[in-house]
């Protein structure tokens, strides 16, 4: 059956820049490690997809709706359909005493936030920065290569995808178990997920997500904190 808008999917994607060949994201460990674009605070491992709810470029998720899993493709995406055209009125020109008063000391290819948007110095002189605050990929045609890995069917498996995705750990490091006579979720959590950075925005982000995707399944969502001991070993 085609893939269409609600399908839960995961999603393996190579993207590169077509003029320069360029990986510029991956969902695949081995090829950013390869093409120096590894990040280690990021998990790797295909992703989540809700088709129709824009979380990816729209050329891709157009394209998804006509694959079937496990067949790989090459989809060609334009500026329009990616991260759109550059704009010329998103490169400002600003005061370097204003970013010092921040306590900002900054260089030429830094990335810095100022006035709640994202952009990249690219040059610094007389007292003045230039900064661009289009996506660094605006204006780009992309080229993704795409294999999705499985779509997903059951209640269960679904939120424990979603629980990867807002919580950025692995798929097998949360336990799900849906009770339909109650309408709740519970979702188990291991020490290492309950100690990350900002987790209690991230449940909160889940929980959102949930309610608004299972609106007519589940009413309730807990949080188990589960900590086991660790099996002491036999003295010699």
């Amino acid at each position: 059956m085609p893939i269409q808008d609600g399908d839960f999917i995961l999603l393996d994607y190579v993207a590169k820049v077509k003029e320069t060949g360029n990986v510029v994201d991956t969902t695949i460990e081995d090829v950013a490690k390869r093409e120096g674009i590894y990040d280690s605070s990021k998990f790797y491992g295909p992703m989540l997809i809700v088709v129709g709810r824009g979380w990816i470029v729209k050329g891709v998720e157009e394209a998804l709706k006509q694959l079937e899993p496990n067949v790989e493709v090459e989809v060609e995406v334009p500026p329009e359909k990616a991260y759109g055209e550059r704009d010329p009125g998103k490169v400002k020109i600003l005061s370097l005493r204003e970013f010092r008063k921040r306590g900002y000391e900054i260089s030429v290819g830094d990335v810095v936030e100022y006035g709640g948007l994202t952009g990249v110095v690219k040059s610094i002189s007389g007292g003045r920065v230039v900064v661009d605050f289009n996506n660094p990929l605006a204006g780009k045609t992309l080229v993704y290569k795409l294999r999705v890995v499985k779509k997903i069917e059951d209640l269960n498996e679904k939120v424990a995808a979603l629980a990867s995705r807002n919580l950025g750990v692995g798929l097998g490091e949360v336990g799900v178990s849906y009770n339909s006579d109650e309408k709740s979720v519970t979702i188990k959590l291991s020490p290492s997920i309950v100690t990350k950075k900002d987790i209690q925005y991230s449940k909160v982000a889940l929980v959102s997500n949930i309610f608004e995707l299972f609106k007519d399944s589940v009413a309730k969502v807990v949080f188990q904190e589960v900590f086991e001991k660790a099996e002491e070993k036999p003295s010699q």
